[in-house]
């Protein structure tokens, strides 16, 4: 599939799929792939396949250590993924495409290729919505362990934890159960989006973080925050009529007075530029 609205249909398809069935992997591809025009995906999906059966091969049991290990033994060292420590904001980073190429990347992307494979096997996994460092949860019948993708699927403990919790937060900053919250399909899409937003923010490429702001859209439609941000970036960019029809999507989803009130000040606004 490599015609662009082809792969926004696929994706608004993965979009309208309930959590529990929403193939992160394959979305994530089609993400990566709306940048590239005529790639063909079919190795890219193959390679996903090989990691599964890799994995599948290993026969790891029901307790989680096993499963932990084999994991770490595939994606880490049979595959060679790591964590790019070297150009951390290489924009490569959140690309699945790239990352699968050169077998490094973010801990979100890298995180996505240990649920898929995790999946494929039918063992309980969850991505999980650590500050500034995505961890993944994985059970088994005796309990469950922290992984961290990043470094080649390394136990991530307590105390490993809360160093990293302190370089994003601080000296005083505590593990606390929010930390360790699980996270459904749809937001570990949306974080490994938001990535590149935040990249394309900071590059002052305000066209790209549009972009990205729709392709978040496309899976996650009645994600208020995006339409509010869309609304309020399409602005900046002087396209009055789609700034106003991202702002009134999200004051038609949006549940908080305040938020509601200051976009409608907002909408009032830009409606004056129309006249």
């Amino acid at each position: 599939m490599t015609d662009r609205a082809a792969i926004e249909t696929a994706l608004k398809a993965l979009g309208a799929a309930p959590d529990d069935g929403l193939d992160i992997a394959e979305a994530a591809l089609l993400f990566a792939a709306l940048d590239k025009p005529g790639l063909d995906l079919g190795p890219y999906r193959r390679h996903l396949a090989d990691i599964a059966a890799a994995l599948s091969r290993i026969g790891a049991g029901t307790e989680v250590a096993p499963r932990a290990m084999a994991l770490a033994g595939v994606l880490g060292v049979e595959f060679g993924y790591r964590g790019d420590t070297e150009s951390y904001d290489d924009p490569q980073n959140a690309d699945l495409i790239r990352v699968i190429d050169r077998r490094m990347g973010l801990p979100v992307s890298l995180g996505i290729l240990y649920i898929f494979a995790a999946r494929a096997q039918l063992w309980p996994v969850a991505g999980i919505d650590f500050p500034g460092h995505f961890l993944i949860r994985l059970e088994g019948e005796d309990g469950a362990l922290i992984l961290d993708p990043f470094h080649q699927g390394r136990i991530a403990a307590p105390p490993e934890m809360n160093d990293l919790l302190r370089r994003v937060g601080g000296d005083d900053a505590e593990l606390r159960p929010e930390h360790v919250r699980a996270m459904t399909g749809r937001e570990v899409l949306l974080r490994l989006q938001n990535n590149i937003k935040a990249r394309a923010w900071r590059g002052g490429d305000v066209e790209r973080a549009a972009e990205t702001l729709r392709r978040m859209l496309l899976v996650a439609p009645n994600f208020a925050p995006a339409w509010r941000e869309l609304g309020v970036v399409e602005g900046q960019l002087g396209r009055i009529r789609q700034a106003m029809a991202a702002t009134e999507r999200f004051l038609m989803l949006a549940g908080d007075e305040a938020a509601s009130l200051e976009a409608e000040a907002f909408l009032r606004h830009i409606r004056l530029q129309l006249n």
